[in-house]
């Protein structure tokens, strides 16, 4: 069986504005892509993330663009020669005032390297979602220095 996961966490926002910043470069590399994000996500488009933990530029095609509830990726595994599908989901929680942000990932390959490359890839994406939850509600970049 292939290693898949979801980590969610509820960010005092509105989804519209949850889904912003993750889908505008601008305010996505304020807090998550260290090296920059260009392009915004949009149905269709291959952007590109750069994380100063990870040189290089990752290319990043946008299956699916649904503003204000689901954005779904495909990005390449390490060693770049297959690819993972990301959905993020935005639901709208306590009358549309919060959102419960979940982030779901597939299509690691069932073997120890593809096993510890999910592991990996779950550990950034709860981070991703913790310096999602502190930049929203309180303009802090938690990965600053982080890594580096």
């Amino acid at each position: 069986m292939n290693p898949a996961f979801t980590t969610w966490v509820y960010v005092s926002a509105k989804p519209a504005d949850v889904y912003e910043a993750i889908a505008e470069p601008a305010i996505l590399s304020r807090y998550f892509t260290t090296g920059g994000a260009e392009g915004r996500l949009e149905t269709g488009q291959t952007v590109l993330w750069e994380f100063h933990d990870f040189p290089g530029a990752f290319p990043v095609l946008v299956l699916e663009a649904a503003p204000p509830s689901r954005i779904v990726i495909e990005w390449p595994r390490p060693g770049g020669t297959e690819s993972t599908h990301v959905s993020f989901t935005f639901d709208a929680v306590d009358d549309g005032q919060r959102t419960k942000i979940s982030i779901h990932e597939s299509g690691w390959g069932d073997d120890a390297t593809g096993r510890a490359a999910s592991y990996n890839n779950c550990m950034g994406w709860s981070q991703m979602l913790m310096a999602l939850k502190a930049w929203v509600e309180h303009g802090i970049n938690l990965r600053d220095g982080a890594y580096r």
